[in-house]
């Protein structure tokens, strides 16, 4: 079983790398199952639209998580009640649109969960993460309820994020941090076979801050004056996420391989 997850997609430029070279690399890599972080797709790099949702389920994506961006494009609160595929954090507030984890049928015919989840320090406020986590670890149980289980840890801080894959290790197929669009260097399998990175970077052009513009973001940092209002970096992207060989009798996982690809960053594919 292969899982392909990809970063946040990061604007225009996120969303073109991604529709162009996600269906030759989910035929290339033999992938079954791809989920994709979405909440910065919208044009404006926050926030993601039913078009911007539509583009990526005709690519190949399976899923679409999300984050503290999920209601920058209003719309979103309403298309989100009936798209059972794209998916919020699970520890909003009580009460939001939506649904924060979902089991789907992959391409092989497997049952894939998928949980997404939001830090709480530095972030938005929303309910205790480790609470919710603890709440989906009963309910959704690996090799019972799905054949596979990906966790997607939208969170600022690596340290929350790096003690919520040892809080799954075993339980999931995989765990991930969204977020910080930043690759981190330390995919690893865990000591009871769950695959972990810390963060899986962005989908959109790095040579940028963060995805945005950086003369722009320059000139906030040094509090210059400035008149227009944030905005993307629109050169050529980059693809960056993680492919994790799951193995089908237990669920664990058997191998995970670092994904980027184009744009400025050195090619691993």
């Amino acid at each position: 079983m292969n899982i392909l997850i990809l970063g946040d997609i990061m604007g225009p430029s996120g969303r073109k790398v991604v529709t162009e070279k996600l269906p030759s690399l989910i035929k290339q890599k033999k992938i079954d199952f791809v989920v994709v972080n979405g909440e910065n797709a919208a044009d404006q790099g926050v926030g993601i639209t039913k078009k911007n949702a539509e583009e990526f389920f005709k690519a190949g994506a399976d899923v679409i998580t999300t984050g503290n961006h999920v209601w920058d494009e209003k719309e979103a609160m309403e298309f989100i009640t009936s798209e059972k595929r794209l998916l919020r954090p699970a520890n909003l507030i009580k009460g939001s649109p939506g649904e924060g984890s979902g089991i789907f049928v992959s391409k092989n015919n497997k049952k894939v969960a998928v949980i997404n989840l939001m830090g709480n320090i530095f972030m938005k406020k929303c309910d205790d993460v480790f609470k919710s986590a603890t709440d989906l670890k009963k309910t959704i149980k690996l090799k019972q309820d799905a054949d596979f289980i990906v966790v997607d840890m939208h969170g600022e801080i690596t340290s929350e994020k790096m003690a919520m894959g040892y809080f799954f290790d075993g339980k999931v197929t995989i765990v991930v941090g969204t977020h910080t669009h930043v690759p981190t260097s330390d995919c690893r399998i865990m000591d009871k076979g769950t695959a972990y990175q810390t963060d899986i970077g962005m989908c959109g052009d790095y040579n940028s801050v963060i995805g945005m513009n950086k003369d722009n973001s320059l000139k906030k940092f040094l509090k210059e004056p400035y008149t227009v209002k944030h905005y993307p970096s629109l050169g050529e992207a980059t693809i960056s996420g993680v492919i994790v060989n799951a193995d089908n009798e237990t669920g664990l996982a058997k191998k995970i391989e670092p994904i980027i690809s184009g744009g400025c960053l050195q090619s691993t594919i």
